[in-house]
C-alpha cells in the first residue's frame, strides 16, 4: 500500500470531516471532475488534427447497485495513466484541471469549461463511502489501471481492465447509520435511488455541459391480445431505459434576442415553484475585471411567507455551470428580497470547498450590479405599465419602504422614487414626484395623514382642513409608512417650478415666461408634515390674528378644560386647522398617535418605558360646540365643563381610530348629556 503524500492522514480528515458542511454536493464535484475530463479530451481533439473524435457521443453515465451499495460515476474522457493517478489522486490538493488550465489559458477559448481548482473535490466522496475504487484508461493506451482507497492510511495502485477510454470512480455507500437514542441518524440510502439521484443531478449539476445519463424505470402498456375480451383490463410492464437527466445549455446564457418570454416563464416556473409568470424578467451579461451572467425575476405576487422570520433571500449562484449556493443572500439587498433568480460567473474565486467566496468584494461588485439593474427595471415598469406596478407595490412596497426606515435614510435616494401613496386629492396612487410636481404656488411641505383605513383617514377633520385650503395629503396605510418619512425627512424633487421670494424678481420671470421664455426650474427639498402633528403653518394672517385672540380672551377656559382632562392632554389649544370638525387630537413631538399605536403592537408593547405621545386637544373657535364650552364656563359650571371636555377628547380618539380609555364612562356621559 501506497501512503498518501502531504500529511495524508490529517488532511484527508480535514478533507472528509472540516472543508465541506454538505455531504451531497459529493455527487456534485464527482461529476464535475468527469466533466472537466471530458472538457480536456474535447480541447485535445480541436488543437490536434490527427484526434478524431465525435463530440456528440462524449457524456457522463450514473450507476447505482442497490445490493452491492455502489455508485458510479463514468465518463469517457481523456482518462489516466498510473502516473496520472499517483499525482492526481496520491497527492491531495493537487489539481490536474487547474494544472490543465495554467498550461492553456490562452487557447481555451469558449469551447472549455474546466470546473476543478483545488485537486480537493474528488475525496468528498470518502463523506459517503467507506471505499473508493477509480479505474481509468488514457486516451490513446491500451492498458487500464486503478487506484483504491479506504480514505484512511493509503491506496493502491494496480493494472486494471477498461473498453474504452475514459474512467470509472466507484463509490462503496456507508451503511445507514443511527443517532443517539435509537433515532434515525445518516441516511446513506438516498445515494442509491434514482429519485435521489436525479434530485442531486438536477440541483447541482443541471447545466453541465455534457449529457449525464442514467437508467431510469419507466412503465408502457403492453399491446392488447388479439383474443382480448370486453372485460380486458390495460396491462404494463416495467422497463429500463437510458435518460439523459440535465438540461446542459442554461437558458441564462442565451442571447436574449434568442429566447422566448414564453421560455423564460416556464424556467421561472419550475425552478422557482410558482403557479403565476413573473411581472418582470431581466437578463444580462456583464463583461470586465469580473464577467458573469444574471438573469433575475420579479415574481406577480409575493410568497406566503416573505415577511416571516423563516424566509430565506437570495439568488442562485453558479460557477461555470455548477451551482455553488443554492441562495446566496449577499446578492441582493434586504429591500429586494422578493427578486428570484440566477448568478453565473466562471471568475468569483471560490473557496477550497466551493460553498462560499474567498473575495467578498467581487460579490459586492456582482450585487451592486444586480441592484441598479432591479431599481432600473422598476423604474420603467413604473413608467410604462403603471397598472402592474401598482399590483407589485401593493406586494412588496412595504419592503420597499422598510429599506429606507432600516438603513436610517440612506437608501432614500435610490427608492424614494419607486414608493408610491394615496393622494387624497387625485383619489389614485401617485409617486412623491408626482405630489411634488402637482404642489400649488406657496406649499411648502408634503402633507401625509398616516392610518388603518383609507376611508377613515379621508374623513379626518384635520385631513378636510388641509384639503380645503388647497394642498393635498397622502394618505398611509401602511404601519412602515411614517417610520419612513421621518427616516427620509425629506424629499429631493427635482425640475420644480422656481420659488421667487422676492416679488420684483416673480414678476420679472412672469414677464419672461409670457414673452416666451421657458419657465425656470430648480430642485427643492421638500419637508414631509403630518397633519395631525405639531404646527403645519397653514393658517392666514386673519386666521392666525383670531386664534391670538380667542386664546387670550379664554384662556382661563382652556385651564379648566386641561385640569378637568389632566394628564390625557399636554394642553388645550385654539386650533388654526380645523374647518368643521369642533376638535381634534394632535400630537407635539416625533411620536404620532399612529407611530404609537404601531408601538403598541410590537414585541415591547406594555413593557415600562414605551414611549407616549404628547397630546394636545385643539379646538374650533368657530364651530357652535365652542359657543357651548365658553357658556358653561361663563355661568361656572364645572362639572358640565368636565363633562364636555371629556366627551370632546373622547370623540376625537374615535376618530382617530382610538377607543377611549374607559369606553363605559363615554356612553354614559353620552346618555346623561341626552
Amino acid at each position: 500500500m501506497r501512503q498518501f503524500k502531504t500529511e495524508s492522514k490529517k488532511l484527508l480528515d480535514l478533507m472528509i470531516n472540516s472543508i465541506y458542511t454538505n455531504k451531497e454536493i459529493f455527487l456534485r464535484e464527482l461529476i464535475s471532475n468527469a466533466s472537466d475530463a471530458v472538457d480536456k479530451l474535447n480541447f485535445k481533439s480541436l488543437t490536434n488534427s490527427d484526434i478524431k473524435l465525435d463530440s456528440s457521443d462524449l457524456a457522463i453515465r450514473i450507476s447505482f447497485d442497490k445490493d452491492a451499495r455502489t455508485l458510479t460515476v463514468s465518463d469517457n474522457g481523456i482518462g489516466m495513466t498510473a502516473e496520472d493517478l499517483e499525482r492526481n489522486l496520491g497527492t491531495i490538493a493537487h489539481s490536474g484541471s487547474e494544472e490543465f488550465k495554467q498550461e492553456n489559458a490562452e487557447s481555451q477559448g469558449g469551447d472549455v469549461d474546466i470546473i476543478g481548482q483545488f485537486g480537493v473535490g474528488f475525496y468528498s466522496a470518502f463523506m459517503v463511502a467507506s471505499k473508493v475504487r477509480v479505474v481509468s484508461r488514457a486516451f490513446g493506451e491500451q492498458a487500464a489501471h486503478v487506484w483504491e482507497s479506504d480514505g484512511l492510511e493509503g491506496y493502491t495502485i494496480e493494472d486494471g481492465e477498461r473498453a474504452e477510454h475514459g474512467t470509472d470512480v466507484i463509490l462503496t455507500i456507508r451503511e445507514n447509520t443511527k443517532g443517539e437514542n435509537g433515532e434515525a441518524g445518516e441516511n446513506y440510502d438516498t445515494y442509491l435511488t434514482e429519485w435521489g439521484l436525479r434530485d442531486l443531478i438536477t440541483r447541482y449539476s443541471n447545466y453541465v455541459r455534457y449529457p449525464i445519463q442514467m437508467m431510469v424505470s419507466k412503465s408502457r402498456e403492453l399491446p392488447r391480445p388479439e383474443d382480448a375480451g370486453d372485460d380486458y383490463q390495460p396491462q404494463y410492464e416495467d422497463y429500463q431505459e437510458l435518460e439523459t437527466i440535465n438540461s446542459m445549455t442554461p437558458i441564462w446564457k442565451k442571447r436574449s434576442s434568442d429566447v422566448e418570454q414564453s421560455d423564460y416563464n416556464e424556467f421561472y416556473k419550475s425552478t422557482f415553484h410558482d403557479w403565476d409568470n413573473p411581472v418582470r424578467t431581466i437578463s444580462f451579461h456583464a463583461e470586465g475585471s469580473l464577467e458573469y451572467d444574471a438573469l433575475l425575476f420579479i415574481p406577480g405576487r409575493a410568497p406566503f411567507d416573505l415577511y416571516s422570520k423563516d424566509y430565506q433571500k437570495g439568488l442562485s449562484l453558479y460557477s461555470s455551470n455548477v451551482m455553488i449556493v443554492e441562495k446566496c443572500a449577499d446578492l441582493l439587498p434586504d429591500y429586494y428580497n422578493f427578486v428570484r433568480g440566477v448568478v453565473d460567473s466562471a471568475d468569483i474565486s471560490l473557496n477550497i470547498s466551493r460553498e462560499t467566496l474567498q473575495q467578498d468584494r467581487q460579490l459586492r461588485a456582482i450585487a451592486s450590479r444586480v441592484e441598479k439593474k432591479i431599481t432600473s427595471e422598476l423604474k420603467a415598469m413604473r413608467d410604462d405599465d403603471r397598472e402592474t406596478y401598482e399590483a407589485f407595490f401593493e406586494n412588496f412596497g412595504r419592503g420597499l419602504k422598510f429599506g429606507i426606515y432600516s438603513s436610517y435614510g440612506m437608501k432614500a435616494s435610490e427608492l424614494a422614487d419607486l414608493l408610491l401613496f394615496w393622494s387624497a386629492r387625485e383619489n389614485k396612487m401617485v409617486t412623491l414626484a408626482e405630489y411634488a410636481e402637482a404642489m400649488p404656488e406657496g406649499q411648502k411641505a408634503i402633507y401625509y395623514a398616516a392610518g388603518d383605513d383609507r376611508e377613515r383617514l379621508s374623513k379626518m377633520p384635520v385631513v378636510k382642513g388641509v384639503l380645503d385650503r388647497g394642498y393635498d395629503v397622502l394618505l398611509c396605510t401602511m404601519d412602515v409608512d411614517e417610520f419612513t418619512f421621518q427616516a427620509m425627512r425629506t424629499y429631493h424633487a427635482c425640475g420644480l417650478p422656481k420659488v421667487y421670494e422676492d416679488e420684483a424678481a416673480r414678476e420679472a420671470a412672469a414677464k419672461a415666461v409670457a414673452d416666451g421664455a421657458e419657465p425656470e426650474v430648480e430642485d427643492r427639498d421638500i419637508e414631509f408634515k403630518n397633519v395631525a402633528t405639531g404646527d403645519l403653518d397653514l393658517a392666514t394672517e386673519d386666521e392666525k390674528k383670531d386664534a391670538e385672540e380667542a386664546t387670550r380672551e379664554h384662556g382661563d377656559l382652556f385651564d379648566a378644560m386641561k385640569e378637568a382632562l389632566g394628564d390625557k392632554v399636554e394642553k388645550v389649544a385654539v386650533s388654526a386647522r380645523l374647518t368643521d370638525a369642533p376638535a381634534c387630537i394632535t400630537t407635539e413631538g416625533p411620536l404620532s398617535l399612529e407611530m404609537e399605536k404601531v408601538l403598541a403592537r410590537g414585541p415591547e408593547a406594555g413593557t415600562e418605558g414605551m414611549p407616549k405621545t404628547v397630546r394636545v386637544l385643539e379646538l374650533n373657535a368657530k364651530h357652535p360646540v365652542f359657543e357651548k364650552l365658553v357658556a358653561a364656563k361663563e355661568a361656572d359650571d364645572a362639572e358640565k365643563l368636565s363633562l364636555y371636555a371629556g366627551l370632546l377628547y373622547d370623540q376625537a380618539l374615535l376618530v382617530e381610530g382610538i377607543l377611549p380609555a374607559d369606553p363605559v364612562a363615554f356612553a354614559q356621559n353620552i346618555c346623561s348629556l341626552m
